[in-house]
């Protein structure tokens, strides 16, 4: 899969703040420890968890069992939002979640979150196998990507203004 770069950027502050590049936005994506989504249940109210994730070919990819409130809702809906917090920049993306299922693309993944978080898990039958997942429920657990549509930041302090990225 190739990186996927926005097809459009708008500053949303003042003039006199610097927006972010993509380049900045996607470090940040990248390198955080923690993620927040939201997806939506078959009756339409919210549901919100912390989830761990990962940041490979220009998406966030995050694990989570099948029997799993966030499972279920995106076997509804794909679209789902996760919220980032970095110290300098808040960044929220909009996209829509599917399933990995390539053994050999699990296994980068694997290894990706092996690397950031320690949590070392193996691949068969297209799923994640491993304990210590509190959020994701009991394993195996499922892998998603999440395809951006809409990427914002906002900057926590006058290093960054606020942007929207398209894709």
């Amino acid at each position: 899969m190739i990186a996927r770069e926005p097809v459009s950027a708008q500053p949303l502050s003042a003039e006199d703040t610097r927006p972010p590049s993509w380049r900045e936005a996607q470090g940040r994506l990248e390198e955080a420890q923690f993620y927040w989504l939201a997806t939506t249940r078959p009756d339409g109210r919210p549901h919100l968890m912390p989830i761990l994730a990962v940041w490979l070919d220009g998406a966030l990819h995050f694990s989570a069992g099948p029997g799993s409130r966030k499972s279920r809702n995106l076997a509804q809906g794909h679209h789902c939002s996760i919220a980032v917090d970095s110290d300098d920049l808040h960044l929220i993306v909009e996209g829509t979640a599917a399933k990995v299922s390539n053994t050999a693309r699990l296994e980068r993944l694997a290894e990706l979150y092996a690397t950031k978080y320690g949590w070392e898990v193996t691949v068969h039958g297209g799923a994640f196998y491993a304990d210590g997942a509190p959020t994701a429920g009991p394993p195996p657990y499922d892998v998603y990507e999440v395809r951006s549509t809409t990427v914002f930041a906002f900057g926590t302090d006058e290093s960054f203004g606020a942007t929207r990225w398209r894709f």
